[in-house]
């Protein structure tokens, strides 16, 4: 397992992370602890993977009992991301929570402490290598005081280095542009980008590059919702307590459509594994996160970083398929966030 670092803090992180939502939230199907305890382990022991993304509102700090529990006596072979933003300690909030939806978000600085020093105490540790704010949003983005705790609790030892998750949709391509403007020295982004779904990540790969040369992304939805996987037929069906249980049909047919032509990834390696080497192949990336959940993909997945990288070819016909949407014509997606910016650099929220 390859390593990359964020250049702005020193943090080391493994080419393949273990995102914890899958083991912790049920949205992926019901783990026990003692499962998700026994994954985690074999991730670092068996693949070399260190580097392991929670958040405060998976499971309500589930996920980070979790990696307590599994690293406890071993801090420092592991690297710990999590994210804060969601008021998962208001109970009125909490129970009329239906479903996958939003809590109220909070992230005035009195807040804001409460939930590292929370985290930090779940944790069992005295500092959180990598924190993120959680899914936030344009009003966050031009809040300098939010950023300026960061920095503070940067300072005072409590987390190694600092970014944003962006979510939970694709989407909030100007909030991640204004604020890498507005605070170049941001370590990291969280945001979802795959050979099939390129926009809008590609383009704030693009902004970091001109405007915040230390900020490095870590990717979610690597194999855009396991359709890069390789593993779905016209006949999937989802259980209902899968989130793609609830996608139109035409998702899963103009899906199967766009990876037919990537099959020519997959003679050296599955395509689920190139899916992270295409990846990889940006080193504005420092390390992605596919969905794991059980010990085959596990296995998959943290192979790819020592698997052969994708030839110049192989990136350039990638390119000319996207650029013709895969050969697919479907409805341009419905975004949401802010999508669009007009000639005085003002933006428009699409939703």
């Amino acid at each position: 397992m390859k390593t990359r670092i964020l250049p702005g803090s020193g943090v080391a992180v493994s080419e393949v992370g273990f995102g914890t939502w899958t083991v912790s939230t049920g949205w992926w199907g019901e783990k026990t602890d003692a499962d998700a305890v026994a994954l985690m382990r074999s991730a670092l022991d068996d693949h070399g993977v260190t580097f392991f993304d929670a958040a405060d509102s998976y499971g309500n700090g589930r996920s980070e009992r979790q990696l307590a529990d599994a690293f406890r006596g071993r801090r420092d072979e592991v690297v710990y991301g999590t994210k804060i933003g969601y008021d998962i300690y208001d109970p009125a909030a909490a129970a009329a929570r239906r479903g996958q939806s939003e809590l109220p978000q909070r992230f005035e600085a009195e807040y804001m402490r409460l939930a590292v020093d929370r985290c930090l105490e779940r944790l069992e540790t005295d500092r959180i290598d990598i924190l993120q704010l959680h899914n936030i949003k344009m009003e966050h983005v031009r809040d300098r005081e939010i950023w300026e705790t960061l920095r503070d609790l940067t300072r005072e030892g409590k987390i190694r280095a600092w970014g944003a998750a962006f979510g939970p949709a694709i989407g909030w391509l100007y909030e991640a542009v204004e604020l890498m403007e507005r605070e170049p020295d941001i370590d990291t982004i969280q945001m979802i980008w795959n050979i099939i779904e390129q926009h809008p990540g590609t383009a704030m790969i693009e902004a970091a590059q001109r405007v915040a040369p230390n900020c490095r992304f870590n990717i979610r939805v690597t194999h855009a919702s396991g359709m890069l996987e390789g593993k779905y037929t016209e006949d999937t069906v989802f259980p209902e307590n899968d989130h793609r249980r609830h996608r139109p049909r035409s998702w899963l047919i103009n899906g199967l459509q766009k990876i037919r032509t990537l099959e020519f990834l997959a003679k050296r390696m599955t395509l689920g594994q190139a899916a992270i080497k295409w990846l990889l192949a940006d080193p504005m990336v420092v390390t992605t996160l596919p969905n794991i959940y059980d010990a085959e993909q596990l296995d998959e997945f943290a192979a790819a970083s020592d698997a052969p990288d994708l030839s110049r070819d192989d990136l350039a016909r990638v390119a000319a398929l996207a650029a013709g949407n895969f050969g697919v014509d479907e409805p341009p997606m419905a975004y949401k966030g802010t999508m669009t910016r007009d000639r005085h650099g003002v933006e428009h929220a699409s939703r």
